[in-house]
Parts: C-alpha cells; sequence; structure tokens
C-alpha cells in the first residue's frame, strides 16, 4: 500500500477518488480479517481512506451551494 500524499489526491479526478476508497475499503476488510487487530497496515489504509473523504469534502464544498435546497437557502437568508 502507498501511502496517499495530498498532491497525488489533488491530481485525481472525482471518479479516481471515489474508485479509490473502494479499493482501500477492501483493502482494509481484508486486512482486519487476517489481522484480527490494528497494526500499522491498517493504520495506513485508514489514513489514506480519511485523506480522500476529506478532500472529497472539501472539494464539495469549494463547488458552491449545489447540495442546499432552496429552502434551506431562504432559512440562511431570513437569519441574517
Amino acid at each position: 500500500m502507498a501511502i496517499l500524499k495530498s498532491k497525488d489526491i489533488s491530481k485525481m479526478d472525482r471518479k479516481e477518488i471515489e474508485s479509490k476508497l473502494k479499493d482501500l475499503r477492501m483493502e482494509l476488510i481484508k486486512a482486519n480479517v487476517s489481522a484480527n487487530k490494528t497494526n500499522a497496515k491498517t493504520k495506513e489504509i485508514k489514513r489514506a481512506i480519511s485523506r480522500l473523504i476529506t478532500f472529497q469534502n472539501s472539494t464539495s464544498k469549494d463547488v458552491g451551494d449545489k447540495d442546499v435546497s432552496k429552502s434551506a437557502k431562504e432559512e440562511l437568508k431570513t437569519k441574517k
């Protein structure tokens, strides 16, 4: 398992990130079954998964208010 750096993740597109997440999750399951406890390999896989998810969440927030419904936008305007 290679260490994922933020530079490498930023070069990936959304589909690559999703497929990498899927692969890492399967690898984590296999590692947990064989080890029955946490070791250095599982820790590194968990870190890579969290990096991917964090990057995915930060890019979705940068895109804008696409995920926010109209009613939620109106609520925010009325609160201000």
